[in-house]
């Protein structure tokens, strides 16, 4: 790395796993630069909770399909940071169409999830690139356990997290030996991403997960974000993974 304090970028940061991993990272030691597609007064919140933590933070709206907003980004960050040590591709979208609902699913629904979920992260790692290779950084991308086996998940997002997982792989080939890839993929977890996907039957469903979990309980994105911030500022040597965050739910059933 360079001299100085480190910097990361988190996509999707101002809500979820995305805002749970620039906290952690600001608490690690980094400056954050925080990336959020909408939620505005969602990222200013993550902002200040990074700045507790004693970081510099800068916010950067950007839609990480739009590969030349992509670019400004990287840029600013750049002209703020003058450093890239780290990066977290959380951003992500899906669509509310059930899985068996074939017909019920559109061309353009499809395509949207794949533009943010698999095209955005690429674009993003793309332009970082140069930063990250110059300061030896990491990235970790935000997959999910049904990019690894089925599950209850609308079928372009699944799709599309086999995909980061596959990229992921590419990823660390191609970026190697100055930048390490890998990727998290958690389980069932708790928050508002779930209560969105599972309606009225969120408590329910998730107690029964619980339940069945070896560690009996559902993941929290905290716990995501450990494993984000250990995977950039330790195991050296890990690259090309995929980790799994349920609790050794998919392990043992």
């Amino acid at each position: 790395m360079t001299q100085g304090r480190p910097a990361a970028l988190v996509t999707g940061a101002a809500t979820g796993i995305g805002r749970a991993a620039a906290v952690a990272l600001a608490a690690a030691g980094f400056d954050v630069a925080i990336n959020y597609s909408r939620s505005e007064q969602a990222a200013r919140d993550t902002a200040s909770l990074a700045r507790g933590k004693g970081a510099k933070t800068l916010l950067f709206q950007c839609d990480v399909s739009d590969d030349a907003k992509v670019r400004q980004m990287l840029a600013t960050v750049d002209k703020e940071f003058s450093r890239l040590d780290a990066l977290v591709n959380n951003a992500g979208t899906t669509t509310n169409v059930k899985p068996g609902d074939f017909d019920g699913l559109t061309a353009e629904e499809w395509d949207r999830v794949f533009a943010v979920n698999v095209r955005g992260m690429f674009q993003v790692t793309r332009a970082a690139a140069p930063l990250l290779k110059a300061a030896r950084g990491s990235v970790v991308n935000t997959a999910s356990i049904v990019g690894l086996r089925p599950g209850p998940q609308p079928l372009p997002y699944a799709a599309s997290k086999a995909a980061v997982v596959s990229l992921t792989q590419l990823l660390a080939l191609n970026l190697a030996p100055e930048v390490r890839v890998n990727a998290v993929a958690p389980g069932w977890m708790e928050g508002d991403w779930m209560k969105r996907m599972l309606g009225e039957r969120y408590d329910d469903l998730m107690a029964r997960r619980a339940k069945s979990t070896p560690l009996r309980r559902c993941a929290t994105a905290e716990d995501v974000a450990e494993v984000i911030v250990n995977l950039i500022t330790s195991n050296r040597f890990v690259n090309g993974e995929t980790v799994v965050i349920d609790g050794g739910y998919s392990a043992t059933t």
